[in-house]
């Protein structure tokens, strides 16, 4: 079972907004909608992912890695090494 189970409906409308405002943007495009106002839009999405992603991480980090710190070992390793490298995409996106 993966961390996000127990909230995957929220996930799946967030995500549901989330594409309707990528899709608003491409109206906005395909309309000739002014420069800014689409990029504010542009931010907008981008902040919306970002939450969902820092979402995603914490449920992650509170069930998957808090789970196989508790086991030990390599796989503790391996999952707090993961969570970290996603920690650094996400900053670097």
């Amino acid at each position: 079972m993966h961390g996000y189970a127990d909230n995957k409906q929220d996930h799946v409308r967030r995500l549901r907004r989330i594409e309707g405002q990528i899709r608003g943007l491409q109206r906005m495009v395909e309309e000739d909608k002014y420069c800014i106002d689409i990029l504010t839009q542009v931010s907008a999405s981008n902040r919306a992912l970002q939450s969902f992603a820092l979402s995603l991480l914490e449920e992650h980090m509170a069930h998957c890695v808090a789970e196989a710190t508790v086991k030990g070992g390599a796989e503790a390793e391996a999952k707090i090494k993961e969570a970290s490298d996603a920690i650094a995409r996400l900053v670097r996106s």
